[in-house]
Protein backbone atom coordinates (compact mmCIF):
# COMPACT_ATOMS: atom_id res chain seq x y z
CA UNK A 1 0.00 0.00 0.00
CA UNK A 2 1.43 3.39 -0.76
CA UNK A 3 0.09 6.33 0.84
CA UNK A 4 0.67 10.07 -0.58
CA UNK A 5 0.81 13.14 1.81
CA UNK A 6 0.96 16.22 -0.04
CA UNK A 7 0.95 19.75 1.74
CA UNK A 8 1.68 23.58 1.18
CA UNK A 9 3.25 25.89 4.12
CA UNK A 10 4.02 29.32 4.02
CA UNK A 11 5.96 29.29 7.69
CA UNK A 12 6.67 26.01 8.26
CA UNK A 13 3.86 25.34 10.06
CA UNK A 14 1.91 22.88 7.85
CA UNK A 15 4.80 21.25 6.64
CA UNK A 16 5.28 20.05 10.46
CA UNK A 17 1.70 19.01 10.23
CA UNK A 18 2.04 16.71 7.29
CA UNK A 19 5.59 15.41 8.74
CA UNK A 20 4.01 14.53 11.63
CA UNK A 21 0.86 12.85 9.91
CA UNK A 22 3.04 10.93 7.48
CA UNK A 23 5.67 9.38 10.34
CA UNK A 24 2.16 8.46 12.07
CA UNK A 25 0.92 6.30 8.92
CA UNK A 26 4.22 4.64 8.08
CA UNK A 27 3.60 1.43 10.26
CA UNK A 28 0.34 1.06 8.37
CA UNK A 29 1.89 1.08 4.81
CA UNK A 30 4.63 0.07 2.39
CA UNK A 31 5.13 3.39 1.36
CA UNK A 32 4.41 7.22 2.06
CA UNK A 33 5.87 9.65 -0.20
CA UNK A 34 5.83 13.31 1.38
CA UNK A 35 5.35 15.83 -0.57
CA UNK A 36 4.99 19.91 -1.25
CA UNK A 37 2.07 20.53 -3.64
CA UNK A 38 3.96 22.41 -5.86
CA UNK A 39 6.30 19.00 -6.66
CA UNK A 40 3.08 17.10 -6.77
CA UNK A 41 1.63 15.55 -9.70
CA UNK A 42 -2.01 14.45 -10.93
CA UNK A 43 0.21 11.11 -12.23
CA UNK A 44 1.46 10.98 -8.77
CA UNK A 45 -2.08 9.44 -7.72
CA UNK A 46 -2.21 6.92 -10.03
CA UNK A 47 -0.76 3.54 -8.11
CA UNK A 48 -1.34 5.19 -4.66
CA UNK A 49 -4.01 3.87 -2.38
CA UNK A 50 -3.96 6.87 0.18
CA UNK A 51 -3.71 10.85 -0.88
CA UNK A 52 -3.24 13.17 2.11
CA UNK A 53 -4.06 16.73 1.43
CA UNK A 54 -3.02 19.93 3.71
CA UNK A 55 -2.80 23.37 2.94
CA UNK A 56 -2.80 26.70 5.31
CA UNK A 57 -6.26 28.62 4.85
CA UNK A 58 -5.48 31.46 3.27
CA UNK A 59 -8.66 33.69 3.07
CA UNK A 60 -10.98 30.98 4.14
CA UNK A 61 -9.59 28.85 1.51
CA UNK A 62 -6.39 26.35 0.83
CA UNK A 63 -3.60 28.08 -0.81
CA UNK A 64 -3.78 29.22 -4.35
CA UNK A 65 -1.42 25.99 -5.37
CA UNK A 66 -3.11 23.58 -3.56
CA UNK A 67 -6.26 24.94 -4.93
CA UNK A 68 -4.67 24.01 -8.85
CA UNK A 69 -3.34 20.93 -8.09
CA UNK A 70 -6.79 19.89 -7.06
CA UNK A 71 -8.21 21.43 -10.14
CA UNK A 72 -5.89 19.48 -12.41
CA UNK A 73 -6.75 15.85 -11.04
CA UNK A 74 -8.64 14.35 -13.79
CA UNK A 75 -12.38 13.67 -12.83
CA UNK A 76 -12.40 10.16 -11.70
CA UNK A 77 -8.64 10.03 -10.57
CA UNK A 78 -9.41 9.10 -7.36
CA UNK A 79 -11.94 6.08 -7.48
CA UNK A 80 -11.12 3.43 -4.81
CA UNK A 81 -8.52 5.65 -2.74
CA UNK A 82 -9.13 6.38 0.48
CA UNK A 83 -8.57 10.32 0.92
CA UNK A 84 -8.05 12.99 4.11
CA UNK A 85 -7.65 17.05 4.29
CA UNK A 86 -6.39 18.68 7.02
CA UNK A 87 -5.43 22.65 7.25
CA UNK A 88 -3.89 24.89 9.88
CA UNK A 89 -5.66 28.02 10.85
CA UNK A 90 -5.78 30.52 13.97
CA UNK A 91 -7.92 29.16 16.57
CA UNK A 92 -11.23 30.79 16.66
CA UNK A 93 -11.67 30.97 20.33
CA UNK A 94 -8.42 33.08 20.40
CA UNK A 95 -9.89 36.19 17.92
CA UNK A 96 -10.87 38.56 19.92
CA UNK A 97 -12.42 40.96 17.84
CA UNK A 98 -16.24 39.49 17.33
CA UNK A 99 -16.87 40.73 14.10
CA UNK A 100 -14.12 39.41 12.47
CA UNK A 101 -14.37 35.88 14.86
CA UNK A 102 -17.77 35.68 12.71
CA UNK A 103 -17.00 35.85 9.48
CA UNK A 104 -13.69 33.39 10.10
CA UNK A 105 -16.20 31.34 11.71
CA UNK A 106 -18.62 31.52 8.77
CA UNK A 107 -16.25 31.69 6.15
CA UNK A 108 -14.35 28.28 6.85
CA UNK A 109 -10.85 26.79 6.50
CA UNK A 110 -9.45 25.10 4.30
CA UNK A 111 -9.39 21.23 5.30
CA UNK A 112 -13.08 21.25 4.17
CA UNK A 113 -13.11 22.68 0.64
CA UNK A 114 -10.06 20.17 0.06
CA UNK A 115 -12.21 17.01 1.78
CA UNK A 116 -15.24 18.43 -0.99
CA UNK A 117 -12.56 18.22 -4.08
CA UNK A 118 -11.35 14.92 -3.00
CA UNK A 119 -14.53 13.84 -3.12
CA UNK A 120 -15.93 15.28 -6.37
CA UNK A 121 -13.11 13.27 -7.75
CA UNK A 122 -14.26 9.49 -6.38
CA UNK A 123 -12.17 8.90 -3.16
CA UNK A 124 -13.36 7.61 -0.20
CA UNK A 125 -13.17 9.41 3.06
CA UNK A 126 -10.85 7.82 5.18
CA UNK A 127 -11.67 10.35 8.45
CA UNK A 128 -13.85 13.89 8.68
CA UNK A 129 -11.55 16.97 7.70
CA UNK A 130 -9.57 18.44 10.58
CA UNK A 131 -7.65 21.54 10.90
CA UNK A 132 -4.57 22.24 13.48
CA UNK A 133 -4.03 25.64 15.17
CA UNK A 134 -1.73 28.16 15.29
CA UNK A 135 -0.56 30.39 17.59
CA UNK A 136 -0.70 33.58 15.04
CA UNK A 137 -0.88 34.29 11.36
CA UNK A 138 2.96 32.66 10.98
CA UNK A 139 2.61 30.68 14.10
CA UNK A 140 3.86 28.72 15.50
CA UNK A 141 1.87 25.56 16.10
CA UNK A 142 -0.48 25.56 19.36
CA UNK A 143 0.81 23.24 22.17
CA UNK A 144 -0.27 19.97 21.37
CA UNK A 145 -1.14 20.07 17.55
CA UNK A 146 1.65 18.06 16.86
CA UNK A 147 0.87 15.24 19.08
CA UNK A 148 -3.17 15.85 17.21
CA UNK A 149 -1.83 14.96 14.40
CA UNK A 150 0.09 12.40 14.89
CA UNK A 151 -3.44 10.54 16.53
CA UNK A 152 -4.86 11.34 13.94
CA UNK A 153 -2.30 10.34 11.36
CA UNK A 154 -2.69 6.86 13.28
CA UNK A 155 -6.31 7.05 13.14
CA UNK A 156 -6.08 7.19 9.20
CA UNK A 157 -3.16 4.06 9.21
CA UNK A 158 -5.56 2.08 11.87
CA UNK A 159 -8.60 2.54 9.49
CA UNK A 160 -6.29 1.54 5.87
CA UNK A 161 -4.74 -0.88 7.39
CA UNK A 162 -7.68 -2.71 8.88
CA UNK A 163 -9.04 -2.24 5.43
CA UNK A 164 -6.19 -3.68 3.34
CA UNK A 165 -5.97 -6.64 5.53
CA UNK A 166 -9.69 -7.53 5.15
CA UNK A 167 -9.72 -7.07 1.38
Amino acid sequence: MKALVWYDSFFGNTQQIAEAVAEAIRPYVRVVELQRIQNASPEDVEQADVLIIGSPTRGFQPSEDTKALLRQLPRHALRGMWVAAFDTRIALHTIENGLFRWIVKTGGYAASTIHKSLLRHDGQAVIAPDGFCVTDKEGPLMEGELQRARAWGNSIGQIVGEEMVVV
